[in-house]
């Protein structure tokens, strides 16, 4: 009788489980059984595991061979212990030493000539290996750069189970046949297809990425909605712009994250291990240090933009989107259960959600952008009487977005169509460095003041800890009072304009936000003039 075990990772959501692969032989007929809660693609491991250790050469035990993974409570699903199953049963038959492998977490797919080949959700399961004490890994070859991002751990990358063998047996490691190598192999490619990541129609990328040849200089006018923009990537609020076609609202949207701050080591390693998951890497950047962009189409569902999906749940965009910028352009067409189905991620920064296969949280801290038209010809204005949308059409086109949903965006602009007289002039407002740089600073200040607190931007504070810890100058608040009393704010809106006074203090060099800075919290909230400038830095 002949017993072996190894260790991989289940992964449940992005957070991972260690599971213990044991293999025992006993005589008896020649059996694979596999027990422990596997998914199909597991239960099909048996045929690839027999075909890859007979393919590297090694000699499959005909026993009655059962391989258990444990704990037997917890649902296994993917492809990637194949590995693990592949080394136990080769410990049980004696081919390498058992002892060699038992503290050794294994990570891979195998292919039935043997190649390992790669799995989503690397880093998140190696992150789970390291936290349960493990200090040594073995994964795919291509991956060992995305392991290795995890401090602490030692990295084997391997091309082939042969090679895993040789390592384990103490024997020379055979060189890959040279015609195999630079071969392109359609696997790698599957991995990064949208399509078969979270749900169809998703499109997230890095902010280098994706503003690369967008400036905000190249914005004309619109000087209230810039300074929105500006104040959302300082503090981190949500914003709602609103305007005719053509106005700017998503140009604006697509270079606001070129001004956000770039990811620091723990954020990334968060942003790094979602897209991981999800299987939306950007090939040859096995670190994501800069904010995602994520724009779904308004024809996404509710569980593709919170997560979901058959089996085990998937993230959705609010998910790709975190720690950076998701953007729903033309909001009132999306579905009105997938726009409420944001409300508790806005609050909660996460996101639950609750399968027959189990439950997942994914994080989901995302400055969320929203941008519609007035009305569904698009051009309703106060200023004249060019829309033909009968009063009723255009009440239900603005009803779509509800009012819970927008009590929670802190920052609401109306942006106006470009004049001739903007759009002929030379002059060219702000560029993105430069705003990108006040941003930082600001940032900086929010960061000081915030130290040793779990909050890291002056949205995430509650307005509990605001009014108790950090006052406002003396009468400051006097205005953004009187507009709670008259029912021009709720107790949630008056929160969130304290927390925009403080990011225009913060980008205004401010200690503490005076009455200017609520005045313009307050204008950027709920749309009314309030007497005072529009600007931050320099005007254009």
């Amino acid at each position: 009788m002949g017993f072996a075990r190894t260790c991989s990772v289940a992964l449940v959501g992005v957070e991972g489980v260690v599971v213990e692969v044991q293999a025992d032989l006993e005589p008896g007929v020649a059996a694979f059984t596999l027990v422990g809660l596997p998914d199909k693609s597991l239960t099909e491991s048996r045929d690839r595991v027999r075909a890859a250790v007979v393919n590297s050469g090694a000699e499959w035990p005909q026993k009655k061979l059962t391989v258990g993974l444990s704990p037997a409570s917890v649902p296994k699903a993917g492809s990637g212990f194949d590995l693990a199953v592949a080394c136990a049963v080769l410990g049980a038959a004696e081919r390498i030493d058992p002892r060699v492998s038992a503290d050794v977490v294994m990570i891979g797919e195998l292919g039935l000539d043997g190649r390992v080949r790669p799995v989503r959700g690397i880093l998140p399961a190696v992150l789970a290996a390291a936290d349960a004490g493990y200090e040594q890994v073995v994964v795919p070859e291509c991956a060992a750069a995305e392991a290795s991002l995890v401090p602490g751990i030692s990295v084997l990358g391997i091309r082939s189970l042969r090679q895993l063998i040789a390592v384990l047996a103490d024997e020379p490691v055979p060189e890959e046949d040279p015609d195999e190598q630079g071969r392109p192999d359609p696997l790698l490619a599957g991995l990064r297809v949208p399509g078969t990541g979270a749900a169809t129609g998703m499109h997230s990328v890095g902010a280098a990425q994706h503003d690369h040849g967008h400036d905000l200089s190249d914005v004309v006018g619109q000087i209230s909605a810039r300074t929105a923009v500006e104040v959302a990537a300082a503090g981190g609020h949500h914003l709602f712009l609103e305007g005719p076609p053509g106005a700017g609202k998503t140009m604006l949207a697509e270079r606001l994250p070129g001004i956000l701050p770039p990811l620091g080591r723990q954020e990334s390693l968060e942003v790094t291990a979602v897209h991981s998951v999800a299987g939306l890497l950007p090939p040859g950047k096995p670190l994501i240090d800069l904010a995602p962009y994520c724009a779904p189409h308004h024809s996404a569902t509710m569980q593709a933009l919170v997560g979901g999906g058959p089996g085990v749940a998937r993230p959705g965009a609010v998910s790709l989107a975190h720690r950076g910028v998701l953007f729903l352009d033309e909001a009132p067409e999306f579905s009105s259960h997938a726009l409420d189905a944001l409300r508790q991620p806005l609050e909660a920064g996460h996101v639950v959600i609750a399968r027959s296969a189990g439950v997942v949280r994914f994080p989901a801290r995302f400055l969320m952008v929203l941008a519609a038209n007035p009305c569904p010809c698009g051009r309703f204005s106060q200023r004249d009487s060019l829309c033909e949308c009968p009063p009723s059409a255009i009440r239900r086109y603005q009803a779509r977005l509800s009012g819970p949903l927008l009590d929670r965006v802190d920052l609401r602009v109306e942006v106006d169509p470009v004049t001739r007289s903007e759009l002929t002039r030379d002059a060219r407002g702000e560029s993105t460095a430069t705003v990108a740089d006040r941003v930082r600073a600001a940032r900086e200040r929010a960061t000081a003041r915030l130290a040793g607190t779990p909050w890291r931007t002056n949205s995430e504070v509650p307005g509990r800890e605001l009014r108790s810890r950090w006052h406002a100058a003396a009468g400051a608040l006097d205005e953004a009072e009187r507009n709670l009393e008259r029912g021009v704010l709720t107790a949630r809106g008056l929160d969130r304009v304290l927390r925009v006074a403080w990011t225009v203090a913060d980008l205004a060099g401010h200690d503490r936000p005076d009455a200017s800075d609520v005045a313009l919290a307050l204008q950027l909230r709920t749309g009314v003039p309030r007497g005072v400038p529009m600007t931050i830095g320099t005007p254009a």
